[in-house]
């Protein structure tokens, strides 16, 4: 599938101080464009990646009922997703920036994955980028929007983010969050993209079972979401699938998630493991079995509250204590990864837990 067919499929789918201070180190930036070697045989889990780094901040703004932050780092390798299917981008030669744009509800804090921005890049109010950046996961930021960019030379430019109305069931303050734009000046500097901190992972570290911590983004909300035990409503349970948290919990009234007030509310919050990250652009569906009989077989529905955050969820019949439930995962985050992400979450297996 095409960059462009990509995006079209995903759009059809329901941070101040972060500059480093530290030189680089294992590698060289003369280009811009040159990564560290990869590490061999990584395991089909979130696994510790070969390096760290920081990045630089354009500027925040806000617009209607959202907030934005654009950031920008030297250019980098991910992962695309097409179904279960991975694709490395390697970084071109002509790759400028890695642009991060990150969107936010206000009022809530909630970072959204649902509304799909665009990027346009102008240098002297003529148009020289237009793009839709990727969704993406990576360790040290969670869920965000990025892509590489290339710029004809060094120099200030103009960028515009814009966002769409949402492509997920919204509930709450999130319900009435439209149209927004935002406007921001990037000042593209080799000699400032050579002073982004870059921090070896231990060799012993590298390809291992586990994650860097999060980065430190003042003024940014961030994309963990709470322990299973902080959810809302009464926990289920949770069960691990393709290394991905699945945490379970059900809430005495699905009013205002589209249903009736007499009936539950099952919500399931999938997370990453270790930094526990949201992990949205999921597709699930969910059976309810009571003394060996189906009472609910169905889709569970992208959605975003105040509450909840983003999770998949749907109004039941009943639920009861001893009803056996079973997490379909039918489609794995249809998120780009960065490295550390990029061999988790795709071979996932049904989830089974017990009322």
């Amino acid at each position: 599938m095409s960059r462009n067919s990509r995006r079209e499929f995903l759009a059809g789918l329901g941070a101040a101080g972060v500059a480093g201070l530290a030189g680089c180190a294992g590698f060289s930036l003369e280009s811009g464009t040159q990564e560290p070697p990869l590490v061999e045989n990584p395991p089909n889990a979130v696994y510790y990646p070969t390096h760290t780094e920081g990045m630089l901040m354009a500027g925040m703004a806000s617009d209607g009922a959202y907030n934005c932050a654009l950031t920008y780092s030297y250019p980098h390798r991910f992962w695309t997703v097409t179904g279960t299917t991975t694709n490395k981008v390697e970084v071109s030669d002509d790759d400028s920036l890695h642009l991060m744009p990150i969107v936010w509800h206000a009022e809530t804090g909630i970072v959204v994955p649902d509304v799909n921005p665009r990027m346009t890049v102008r240098r002297d109010g003529e148009q020289v980028v237009e793009i839709s950046p990727w969704p993406m996961l990576s360790q040290q930021m969670g869920f965000h929007f990025g892509d590489n960019v290339q710029l004809p030379e060094q120099g200030k430019y103009d960028v515009t983010v814009s966002v769409g109305e949402p492509g997920s069931r919204r509930t709450g303050s999130l319900a009435g969050a439209g149209e927004a734009a935002f406007e921001f000046t990037v000042d593209y500097q080799r000699s400032a993209l050579q002073e982004i901190s870059y921090t070896d992972v231990p060799d012993a570290k590298q390809g291992t079972l586990g994650a860097v911590p999060p980065m430190g983004m003042e003024m940014m909300p961030s994309t963990t979401v709470p322990e299973p035990e902080q959810l809302p409503g009464t926990l289920v349970g949770t069960g691990q699938s393709g290394d991905a948290v699945l945490a379970a919990t059900w809430l005495e009234s699905a009013a205002a998630y589209g249903g009736e007030d007499g009936e539950p509310y099952l919500a399931v919050s999938p997370r990453t493991p270790y930094n526990r990250f949201t992990l949205p652009l999921m597709a699930l569906s969910t059976t309810v079995t009571r003394d060996g009989e189906p009472v609910y077989d169905d889709v569970l529905t992208a959605t975003v509250s105040p509450e909840l955050n983003t999770h998949y969820g749907a109004a039941l019949p009943s639920l009861e204590s001893g009803d056996e439930l079973t997490i379909t995962v039918d489609a794995p985050p249809q998120a780009s990864r960065h490295e550390g992400y990029e061999t988790a979450f795709l071979g996932m297996e049904p989830v089974e837990l017990t009322v």
